[in-house]
């Protein structure tokens, strides 16, 4: 068994996750302590604008990998990390006695463009931080890169987790449905003979963080207080649904600001606050319960994890849509918060022992594909 750090910086761009978990790659021994920092505003605010940059948005220069921008969020991004990770060993010697011997650094994920059927072009997929220095700093091998091989093999690159979801639902009843609320939604189907299907949903907390932040003093519709007060637009929703994503079967995979345009396009923009971030959370739970027309069977219950499942307009919003039960991931002992990070320190070992960390029923990969890169501290 390796004593692993887990680190994860989602799509919501809030802060740094990390989580200690003992694992040799397949099965999961002791989960140790978690902790979750924070990014200061202006980090966040300039990672934000790296998505718009690396996508190029409309106004925006444009993104090179040698951009000084660029380098500066990286540089600060990984130093969180780093912090995070100093962190998290002090908490694990005092709680646990134990130290780690493994870091799984999922990095940021700036752009996300998997081949679509159709394109002459290869697949990107671009998460940044500084794999190297964070090694350096903690003296630990790092696992990284985990996307780059699946996307250069054809795969969506993304989600990642489901082997993960797998081996922690090992004693659940099946089918089981987890689900991880984030900037991006994505879902683990499990059935009853342990296969996987797992793909994006589609937009969560990112659509709606960012009406947020321009609505309000907020980065986050805080406690679901601006949805609960509004009410969907049926216009703009039926717009929306008319996205060609939803129908799309898996495999399947987005970026962030997929939906940016036709979120424009559909005139959620001309909305008031309320009834803006109501639709956002409407659109958020109609693309899951879109999603289960794909699966081979229904699930008995869905598992929620990720920090849509702290916002109760979301999770009622789900209720509504979803014809089994939707309940906190905490209702079968798992930390909803920490799961992402937690996964990546089980990855981190998959990696280190050559297991493959993507499959058919997850990514679309051609065949079970191991990923990722270590660098020696």
């Amino acid at each position: 068994m390796l004593r692993t750090i887990g680190l994860m910086s989602g799509t919501s761009l809030d802060g740094v996750d990390a989580a200690w978990i003992e694992t040799d790659g397949e099965a999961i021994g002791r989960i140790g302590p978690t902790l979750t920092l924070p990014y200061e505003p202006a980090l966040r605010r300039d990672l934000r604008r790296l998505l718009d940059l690396a996508v190029g948005v409309p106004g925006e220069p444009g993104l090179a990998p040698e951009d000084p921008f660029l380098a500066d969020c990286v540089h600060r991004l990984t130093e969180r990390h780093a912090e995070a990770v100093a962190r998290l060993r002090a908490e694990s010697l005092r709680l646990l006695g134990e130290d780690a011997d493994l870091i799984g650094f999922h990095g940021q994920t700036i752009l996300h463009r998997p081949a679509r059927p159709g394109d002459a072009a290869p697949g990107r997929t671009w998460q940044v931080g500084d794999a190297d220095w964070l090694a350096r700093r903690a003296g630990l091998p790092v696992a990284f890169d985990f996307r780059s091989a699946d996307v250069a093999a054809g795969g969506q690159g993304a989600p990642l987790v489901p082997v993960v979801h797998a081996a922690l639902a090992a004693t659940l009843p099946k089918p089981l449905a987890v689900l991880n609320l984030g900037g991006v939604g994505n879902v683990t189907w499990i059935g009853r003979d342990r296969s996987l299907l797992a793909f994006d949903t589609g937009p969560a907390n990112g659509p709606l963080d960012d009406w947020a932040r321009r609505h309000t003093q907020s980065d986050y519709d805080r406690d679901g207080a601006l949805a609960l007060a509004g009410q969907p637009d049926g216009a703009v929703l039926a717009r929306l649904l008319a996205h060609p994503y939803l129908a799309a079967p898996p495999p399947k995979s987005l970026d962030r600001l997929d939906f940016d345009r036709a979120l424009k396009e559909a005139g959620a923009g001309a909305l008031s606050p309320e009834d803006g971030a109501a639709t956002l959370v409407a659109f958020a739970a109609v693309c899951v319960a879109a999603a289960a027309r794909h699966f081979p069977q229904a699930p008995l219950q869905w598992l929620v994890a990720g920090g849509g499942r702290r916002n109760p307009a979301l999770m009622r919003a789900l209720a509504g849509a979803l014809e089994q039960p939707v309940r906190a991931a905490e209702v079968v002992g798992w930390n909803g918060d920490a799961l992402e990070a937690q996964a990546f320190g089980v990855l981190a070992a998959r990696c280190w022992h050559g297991l493959p960390i993507t499959f058919p029923g997850t990514t679309g990969a051609p065949q079970p594909l191991a990923g990722g890169r270590i660098v020696r501290g």
